[in-house]
C-alpha cells in the first residue's frame, strides 16, 4: 500500500527510518515517547507526512538502548521459534549456569524476555542462533542479503566433483530462484555452505536433490558474528554499542 498524500502510519516511519521496528515503535508511541513536528503523539495508527521531525523523547531512547542481543550455541533438538507441545524453545535455555559472560544481563533473565531468532535454525542443527529484541537487527539479518551464513555440513558419503559442481550451479529450489551458494569440500563427509538468504531446510533439500543426506549441520558464522569458543548449550551478550554500529552502518561487516 502506497501513502495518501505524502502520509504514512507513524510506526511504519519511525522504522523506515531504522531507528526500531513498527512493534517497538508503536510501543513508544503509546507510551507517549514520540514527538512530531514538537507534538507529543499517542495514537499508533495516526498518519504523518514522510518527512515529518520526528524525536524520541529521553524514556524512549532509554527504553531501546535497554534491548537485548544474545549469541547461542543452540543444540540439536531445541527449537529456535515458538515451541508446539512440549518442544524446548531456545530462550528456556538463557539461564544463568549457561552463561558464558562474567555477568549474565539481568534484561536476558527477566520473564517474560520477548526476542526473536534472527534467522531461524530447524530442531535437527544445531549452532549459531542470534536472538535479539531489536527489530531493526531481526529485519536488517533476515531481510538483508549481505549477511551471510556459514554452514559445517557432514553427508552421508563422500560428494564426489560432480554433486558439488550441482550445488554451485543451483539456481532454483521448489520451482523459486534461489541466490548461488558457495559450497566448498572440507573432508571426506564434510562441506562448508555459505549462503545469503535462508529458505526453509534448504542445505537438506539441495543436498538431497543432488543424491547426498545431512546428518549433521552446525551454523558456525551469521554476519560478523561466529561461534568463537562459544560452548554449545551456552550464550553470551552482544555489547550493544556492537549492535549500534552495525545499525548505523546497514553493514554486516563494519
Amino acid at each position: 500500500m502506497t501513502a495518501r498524500d505524502g502520509q504514512e502510519r507513524i510506526a511504519k516511519v519511525l522504522a523506515q527510518r531504522g531507528l526500531c521496528s513498527r512493534r517497538e515503535a508503536e510501543r513508544l508511541v503509546v507510551a507517549g515517547s514520540v514527538l512530531v513536528n514538537g507534538e507529543v503523539i499517542t495514537d499508533p495508527g495516526r498518519r504523518i507526512a514522510m518527512n515529518a521531525e520526528i524525536i524520541v523523547a529521553e524514556a524512549g531512547r532509554k527504553r531501546l538502548d535497554r534491548r537485548v542481543t544474545v549469541l547461542f550455541n543452540k543444540p540439536r533438538g531445541i527449537v529456535s521459534t515458538q515451541p508446539e507441545g512440549k518442544q524446548t524453545p531456545a530462550w528456556s535455555l538463557l539461564t544463568p549456569q549457561r552463561c558464558a559472560d562474567a555477568e549474565p544481563d539481568p534484561t536476558v533473565l527477566a520473564e517474560p524476555w520477548h526476542c526473536a531468532a534472527c534467522g531461524r535454525l530447524d530442531q535437527d542443527s544445531r549452532g549459531l542462533l542470534v536472538l535479539s529484541q531489536d527489530g531493526a537487527l531481526a529485519r536488517l539479518i533476515t531481510g538483508s542479503h549481505q549477511w551471510s551464513k556459514e554452514y559445517l555440513v557432514t553427508v552421508d558419503v563422500e560428494p564426489d566433483p560432480r554433486q558439488v559442481s550441482a550445488l554451485r550451479k543451483l539456481r532454483a529450489l521448489d520451482g523459486r530462484p534461489i541466490l548461488p551458494m558457495q559450497v566448498e569440500p572440507v573432508s571426506e563427509r564434510q562441506l562448508r555452505f555459505v549462503l545469503h538468504e535462508g529458505r526453509k531446510h534448504q542445505i537438506r533439500r539441495t543436498c538431497s536433490f543432488v543424491g547426498l543426506t545431512v546428518v549433521d549441520l552446525l551454523r558456525e558464522r551469521v554476519g560478523p558474528w561466529n561461534l568463537d569458543g562459544l560452548d554449545e548449550g551456552r550464550w553470551r551478550v552482544v555489547p550493544r554499542s556492537e549492535v549500534e554500529m552495525i545499525l548505523t552502518t546497514g553493514d554486516a561487516n563494519y
